[in-house]
């Protein structure tokens, strides 16, 4: 443990900003958080989503603020960032969890859907990460955490722009990492690489027309349901353990720990079984 890492002991009393907690990971994380005595400041694209979550995280005699923010904006993160700290003195602890998906092959994906997907998955890590760091660094007590996917381990056909998006942001937290403990600011940070969790990502997903028809009436979604093993509410267990234990990466449930292994393996081997199984349902 070098010096000037930080491992959490506990959440009473911290302050935790999180985004898209209007639903999913980052409902359960602000639920979590209440009920261990962290005060929130959570944000959502979705203000309707967003009251339902501040509404359940009453009766934990801590404090919640609330605000509607699209991450893609920039100007509007860095002024909720300060917000945040107006509100409640200090800021702790930032979750971006705030994320889209898309299913499209690369030919046919249209470039505004590419950019739009960048623009909350990816730039809005970045715009999260340092509209809060310098808060962060003032409370000399902080952590940032991040979230991938086990696709920022791997690659998936039809997943392009969600790839692009996960891995970037496991790089733009690894190399964040580094410079946090050279600099021995009181601040670390972890990349979570979430499985398959039960949130409505793929429903809400844009898909191209022509994978959505091979798809069927049932839909991504249903298929995503099928196999996603991992609750939220296990999921936001899982991630706050990592904090607790400044894990630099945090794998959420069995199916993320099995993807890390096979990403360790020589790429072409598990390309094609990827490319085998794409063909066979054809």
């Amino acid at each position: 443990m070098t010096k000037g890492s930080i491992i959490v002991e506990q959440f009473t009393g911290k302050v935790a900003a999180i985004t898209g907690a209007g639903s999913g990971i980052g409902r359960a994380l602000a639920v979590e958080l209440a009920r261990r005595g962290a005060h929130l400041a959570i944000s959502d694209v979705d203000e309707a989503s967003l009251a339902e979550t501040a509404t359940a995280c009453e009766g934990f005699g801590i404090k919640v603020s609330t605000r509607q923010l699209d991450v893609a904006d920039r100007d509007d993160f860095f002024a909720w960032a300060d917000e945040v700290v107006r509100d409640h003195g200090t800021v702790n602890l930032i979750f971006n969890n705030a994320g889209v998906a898309l299913g499209a092959p690369i030919e046919s994906m249209a470039i505004e859907d590419f950019e739009w997907l960048m623009n909350i998955n990816f730039w809005g890590v970045v715009h999260g990460t340092q509209a809060f760091l310098p808060h962060l660094k003032a409370s000399r007590d902080g952590h940032v955490v991040n979230i991938s996917s086990v696709f920022g381990l791997i690659s998936i056909p039809t997943q392009s722009a969600y790839n692009a998006a996960k891995f970037a942001v496991r790089g733009f937290t690894d190399a964040l990492r580094m410079e946090l403990e050279i600099e021995r600011c009181g601040v670390s940070s972890t990349t979570v690489h979430p499985g398959g969790v039960r949130t409505n990502i793929a429903r809400s997903a844009r898909v191209d027309a022509e994978l959505a028809a091979k798809a069927g009436p049932r839909g991504l979604g249903d298929e995503f349901d099928r196999i996603a093993r991992t609750t939220p509410e296990k999921a936001a267990q899982q991630i706050l353990a990592a904090v607790q234990r400044d894990r630099r990466r945090a794998l959420i449930g069995p199916d993320a720990k099995a993807i890390d292994f096979i990403s360790r393996l020589p790429a072409a081997f598990y390309q094609r079984i990827l490319v085998v199984g794409a063909r066979f349902r054809l």
